[in-house]
């Protein structure tokens, strides 16, 4: 099969289900019904909240399952596509796939009628930057490239244009790479820290999630490892295709690491430097480290003065340390995108003076207690809301040093109060921050809602 349209005829006669009615499932579904397929669409969603929709793939032959018992005949459908964010670990999905039925996903579909390389990118931090400079660095080289996957952009619609001269770059979280039976040609790991524990359970089903980002590549693939990661790197020694290693804190024999100030690469062909910090636009030692990377990503395929010129002009993706305004003296910075102590962590090291942190969110069951000392040295103010405010306020209550340096600390009803109360508290040459180390799920669709409706909170503060 080396086309969409050859691997729809496939179908035919099959009964089909997918699950779930989300931005990656959606132009499937579509294309799935207008093959003239039988398709039955479950959602766990109420008629109401996706009448549009629901009616749009009604009038197209879907048949729908919505609601509370979405997944209660799924067993009886041959294939099933399932939505990332339901684990195959699912009960109802385990009994379908024991009585017969074959489980896929969107993104284990386009893996297979990519006619392409493709470069894919996972982590537990970092996932979004890192694909978006590897994307940025082969299109300043001239290469026609496709971006997506957890990005936000589903390109399954875009497969049957796509060519083999061209590159596919995808950002894959574990809930895509949970099920995957193949590894992109170049697999970037970013680092790994515990996250996602309210899907996962376990630490260690979370790493085996994210070990089909390269366990699958073959003998002239490359895999790309975070070495001061001590998971990462241990893991490093498990793959299959060509290793590169990359660390911001040691030189490395062979890899990409610092030195007098710039980002250098050593491989077989000898050592060069690839990119002065200084060029660098976005602030944080985490960012190095994302361009680190990616350089490693692209190393023979991307020419260095394409590196440099992408620097030049790369100012950052939306809700990543983002500077929202600054008003009376006072920048306001949105890093929604910190669902997670480590990323909360690494946007608070971004600064050079001690922050007023807004914090909290949706609990995903992972431990806090990393978090404490970082706020302890890089917080003067600690405004929380959000499910986890407890969780942070006892991990920071318990820190060493506490009693002694601790920030006041400020219990708020919402993300608006929040803002008032920061406004309130902050000096001209403060930093004000959003960088809730948890998800968003308790009180917003995602974390670019979250991250909107505080740019539009800080946007509507009076002058």
């Amino acid at each position: 099969m080396s086309t969409m349209s050859e691997y729809l005829e496939t179908l035919r006669g099959r009964s089909i289900a997918v699950i779930g009615m989300g931005v990656s499932n959606t132009p499937l579904i579509r294309m799935m019904l207008r093959a003239g397929l039988k398709v039955t669409v479950c959602d766990k969603s109420p008629r109401e909240r996706v009448e549009e929709l629901a009616s749009e793939l009604e009038s197209l032959g879907a048949k729908l399952r919505l609601g509370p018992d979405y997944l209660a005949k799924i067993h009886k459908a041959s294939l099933i596509f399932r939505t990332p964010g339901l684990s195959p670990n699912t009960p109802e999905l385990c009994k379908a796939v024991e009585g017969g039925s074959t489980l896929t996903s969107e993104m284990e579909l386009f893996f297979q009628l990519c006619p392409c390389k493709i470069v894919g990118v996972t982590g537990s931090d970092g996932k979004t930057t890192t694909t978006t400079l590897i994307s940025e660095f082969l299109k300043e080289a001239g290469k026609n490239v496709y971006l997506g996957g957890n990005i936000g952009k589903p390109l399954l619609p875009d497969v049957d244009g796509i060519t083999p001269e061209d590159v596919v770059v995808v950002e894959l979280s574990s809930f895509q790479l949970m099920s995957m039976d193949r590894s992109p040609n170049v697999a970037v790991f970013t680092n790994l820290s515990p996250n996602h524990l309210d899907y996962h359970h376990t630490m260690e089903e979370y790493t085996e999630a994210k070990l089909n980002i390269f366990c699958h590549q073959k003998p002239e693939d490359r895999a790309v490892f975070n070495y001061d990661n001590d998971i990462t790197r241990s893991l490093s020694k498990a793959a299959v295709g060509r290793t590169m290693l990359f660390s911001r804190k040691q030189r490395l024999e062979e890899g990409v690491y610092l030195r007098d100030g710039a980002i250098w690469l050593t491989n077989d062909m000898g050592s060069r430097e690839v990119l002065p910090l200084d060029s660098i636009q976005i602030p944080g030692v985490h960012n190095i480290e994302n361009y680190m990377a990616a350089i490693a990503a692209v190393d023979g395929i991307v020419p260095d003065k394409c590196v440099r010129a992408v620097a030049q002009r790369f100012i950052g993706v939306e809700h990543r340390i983002e500077l929202v305004r600054e008003l009376g003296g006072v920048r306001y910075y949105n890093d929604s995108i910190a669902s997670s102590p480590s990323r909360t962590i690494a946007g608070l090291r971004s600064f050079d003076r001690k922050v007023i942190l807004i914090a909290g969110g949706y609990d995903k069951h992972i431990p806090y207690d990393v978090l404490g000392p970082e706020i302890i040295e890089h917080v003067k103010v600690l405004l929380l809301t959000g499910d986890t405010a407890g969780k942070i306020k006892s991990a920071t209550i318990a820190a060493p040093g506490y009693v002694e340096n601790g920030p006041k600390i400020w219990e708020c009803a919402d993300l608006g109060q929040a803002v008032e109360r920061a406004r309130e508290l902050a000096a001209p040459g403060d930093v004000v921050i959003l960088s809730p180390a948890s998800a968003s799920f308790d009180r917003f669709k995602n974390f670019e809602e979250r991250g909107k409706v505080f740019k539009d909170l800080v946007n509507a503060l009076a002058e």
